[in-house]
């Protein structure tokens, strides 16, 4: 009875959305991806949105994107304990997700295991790495910590946590380098002069991943800017110069999940709303979905932007206040 109330009003717009759903636009894929928005930094309450629209207009998948929101029903990045309506998981058929320091109620936390549990492909961008943090001690989802001895879920599914900022965060810029040993694998099809004006995060994939691209460190916050060039140690206080070598910036694993299925894995550590401008890489990205959903990826995704995209710079604290997910509908 109770479902059925909250069904009636929201279909009579008595009850706020919160979340969105794109549907498909032309020939259907039958496939529902869906897209976590949820950190305090890199604007994912912004990015989301835009790839959720990519992905349902420009290429047939009907998509859901969710929130951290706040008791008035607004978008509250530092939430950490909010996902909006998390029964979307329930069918999913793919994650999108920018994610940092989560903690989630017991019953979304079994959601987001189910779906993980089912095989679903899941697509990780920036702090991912991190995703989750605060789940206390005795909570069945403390292992997710990303500062668990064992380096969380990041660690687990995506094979790495939290290290350092590699680059001089805000200062030095990313140019990604296509790893020539996979350039022809066809998550990197029509990717090109990838760039975010993020910086390079320490990562050491583990073994079994494919590294698709690197991060060469910039001097400055542009593309045109020359390479950095000076020493630095990593956790394991080895001193190089920190470009050479670069750091993985996107990785592929296939990762056998606690159910004994296996998940696929498209990580980047770039990925904040404004990288996202980058044309090369949303086609990663998409070219990720595709491949984790075991279809064809196109020769050259169309990842043009739909509608209007001027996604705030990053930072702490500096979240668009008073934005509700109906904001971000497709105009009528």
């Amino acid at each position: 009875m109770k479902q059925f109330l909250l069904s009636l009003l929201a279909a009579s717009g008595l009850m706020a959305a919160d979340h969105v759903v794109y549907e498909p636009a032309g020939a259907a894929k039958g496939k529902h991806i869906v897209l976590l928005s949820g950190d305090e930094e890199y604007r994912s309450e912004e990015s989301m949105p835009m790839l959720g629209k990519i992905l349902s207009q420009r290429h047939g998948f009907k998509c859901t994107v969710l929130f951290s929101l706040g008791e008035d029903g607004t978008i509250v990045p530092t939430n950490g304990a909010s996902l909006s309506h998390p029964e979307a998981l329930d069918s999913a058929d793919a994650i999108v997700m920018l994610l940092r320091f989560r903690h989630w109620d017991e019953a979304t936390s079994k959601k987001f295991e189910a779906a993980v549990n089912r095989g679903v492909p899941i697509i990780a961008l920036r702090t991912s790495t991190h995703a989750f943090s605060g789940y206390a001690k005795d909570s069945p989802f403390a292992v997710w910590n990303w500062n668990n001895a064992t380096g969380g879920w990041g660690k687990k599914f995506l094979g790495e946590t939290w290290v350092s900022h590699w680059g001089k965060h805000k200062f030095e810029a990313t140019k990604g380098i296509i790893e020539a040993a996979n350039a022809n694998h066809p998550v990197l099809r029509g990717v090109s002069d990838l760039f975010g004006n993020t910086d390079v995060y320490e990562a050491a994939p583990p073994a079994d991943a494919v590294i698709l691209a690197r991060g060469q460190i910039l001097q400055g916050m542009t593309a045109d800017t020359p390479p950095a060039s000076y020493k630095k140690a990593t956790a394991a206080k080895v001193e190089q110069d920190v470009n050479t070598p670069m750091m993985p910036v996107a990785w592929l694993r296939v990762v056998k999940n606690d159910a004994g299925t296996e998940n696929k894995i498209l990580a980047t550590t770039m990925g904040a709303a404004t990288d996202l401008t980058n044309e090369g890489l949303r086609r990663l990205v998409v070219n990720g979905v595709f491949w984790g959903l075991g279809q064809e990826v196109p020769e050259k995704a169309d990842v043009s932007i739909v509608g209007d995209y001027q996604p705030t710079m990053y930072g702490f604290g500096g979240f668009q206040k008073g934005l509700k997910p109906e904001g971000f509908e497709l105009a009528k």
